[in-house]
C-alpha cells in the first residue's frame, strides 16, 4: 500500500502538470482533502478546468499517467459535460481526476478547495430521491422473497444486501447525513446500528436468508414510519405479508 509521503508527491506532481499545461486554468481538490478530514488512506480527488477540446486534454493527461506515473487501470464516470476519470496507480494509489468545461468548473458541494482558476457558481447535486428510495425497498423486498420460493439463494442474499443499502441510504438522508455510497453510515444513531446488524446474512441456507430477509424488512418498515409515515401507512400492511406468510404459500 502506498505511504503518506507517496500519495502527497503525486499530489505535487499532478498540481505541477496542471499549473504547466496551457489548456488547464483551474484546478481544485474536493472530497475529504478539501474538508481537511483526509486521513492516512485517503485518495485524491482533483478537478481540472479544461479552456478549448476536452477530450484531446484528457487523452493528453491519460497518456502521461500511464508512461510517467504507471497507470495500472482507469474508468470513467460522466458527470454533466465533466467526465471523472478514476486512475490505479501502483501501490493502490487511486486518483479521481475530473476534467471540465471551464464554463462548468466550480463547487457543486461543501467539499472544495480551489488551488487556482475562477471557479463558477453552479447548482449542487441533487440529494437522493426519497420516492425512488422507497421505489427500490419495496421491490427489492419482493424481489428477495421471490427468489426465497425459488430456492436462488445467491440472488436472494443480492437483493437482502441492496435492500440494507437503500435502507441506509433513507436514513441517513433523513437525518442529514452523506447519503451516497454509506459515506453517513458510520454517523447512524446506535439503536439503529444495532437493528441493522440481523439484517447480515451469514450462510447460503433458506432459513439464514429468510431470517436476514425478516430482519430486513423490519428494519425497512421501522425507517418508513420514520422518514414517510404517509407511505409507511400503505406499504407496512404488504411488507408484513413479506414476512409472515409461509414459505411456498401465496403472498
Amino acid at each position: 500500500m502506498f505511504t503518506i509521503e507517496e500519495r502527497d508527491r503525486l499530489r505535487e506532481r499532478l498540481l505541477a502538470r496542471a499549473e504547466a499545461d496551457d489548456h488547464v486554468v483551474g484546478a481544485a481538490f474536493t472530497g475529504s482533502l478539501a474538508a481537511g478530514e483526509g486521513d492516512r488512506w485517503s485518495d485524491t480527488d482533483l478537478v481540472l478546468a479544461v479552456r478549448g477540446d476536452l477530450p484531446q486534454t484528457l487523452e493528453r493527461w491519460t497518456g502521461w499517467l500511464y508512461d510517467d506515473l504507471g497507470a495500472r487501470h482507469h474508468w470513467d464516470l460522466r458527470v454533466g459535460a465533466a467526465v471523472v476519470r478514476v486512475f490505479l496507480l501502483p501501490d493502490w494509489l487511486e486518483i479521481d481526476l475530473t476534467f471540465a468545461p471551464e464554463a462548468e468548473f466550480g463547487p457543486r458541494g461543501p467539499r472544495w478547495r480551489t488551488v487556482f482558476g475562477r471557479p463558477r457558481p453552479l447548482e449542487p447535486f441533487p440529494a437522493p430521491d426519497g420516492d425512488t428510495l422507497v421505489g427500490l425497498l419495496w421491490h427489492h423486498a419482493l424481489h428477495a422473497r421471490v427468489c426465497l420460493e425459488r430456492a436462488r439463494w445467491w440472488q436472494a442474499e443480492h437483493w437482502i444486501s441492496a435492500l440494507r443499502d437503500h435502507v441506509i441510504t433513507l436514513a441517513c438522508l433523513r437525518l442529514g447525513h452523506p447519503a451516497a455510497y454509506a459515506k453517513g453510515a458510520h454517523l447512524l444513531p446506535g439503536d439503529l446500528s444495532t437493528a441493522l446488524e440481523p439484517t447480515l446474512v451469514r450462510s447460503l441456507t433458506a432459513t439464514e436468508l429468510r431470517r436476514a430477509l425478516d430482519a430486513t424488512i423490519g428494519v425497512v418498515t421501522a425507517e418508513l414510519h420514520r422518514s414517510r409515515p404517509e407511505l409507511a401507512l400503505r406499504l407496512a400492511p404488504m411488507l408484513d405479508e413479506l414476512v409472515n406468510t409461509a414459505p411456498g404459500k401465496s403472498c
